[in-house]
């Protein structure tokens, strides 16, 4: 194995737990923090944005910029040994969906971007 473990786990064409690529890795832990209701980890109950919460709540600027700080906080609190986050911005995606997009940066420096979209 070389880098972080695959998400979800599994074993690779060698036998040998399987790595990711570690940008796709970075995106599925800023994916997990935020499509994670409070709550939903026993251990940690308060891991996770709720993102999956807002999907019917009314998508007005105060609930974008709410959930820009929230987002913002837990990324921040749960990811700061991995990344750091320059940017976050919240959108409406359709008429019952969030789109939120994260810039960051790994440890080494690398720039990265991605997006999440709440199910709606």
């Amino acid at each position: 194995m070389t880098g972080p473990l695959s998400f979800p786990l599994r074993i690779d064409g060698t036998g040998r737990t399987a790595s990711a690529d570690p940008d796709r890795h970075i995106r599925d832990l800023i994916e997990l923090v935020l499509l994670t209701e409070p709550g939903e980890r026993v251990m940690r109950p308060d891991f996770g944005c709720g993102l999956r919460a807002l999907v019917f709540a009314p998508l007005e600027d105060v609930m974008l910029t709410a959930t820009r700080a929230l987002v913002e906080s837990q990324l921040r609190t749960w990811l700061d040994d991995v990344v750091v986050i320059d940017t976050v911005d919240t959108q409406p995606h359709g008429e019952a969906a969030l789109m939120v997009t994260v810039g960051y940066r790994r440890l080494d420096g690398r720039p990265g971007t991605t997006q999440v979209v709440t199910p709606s």
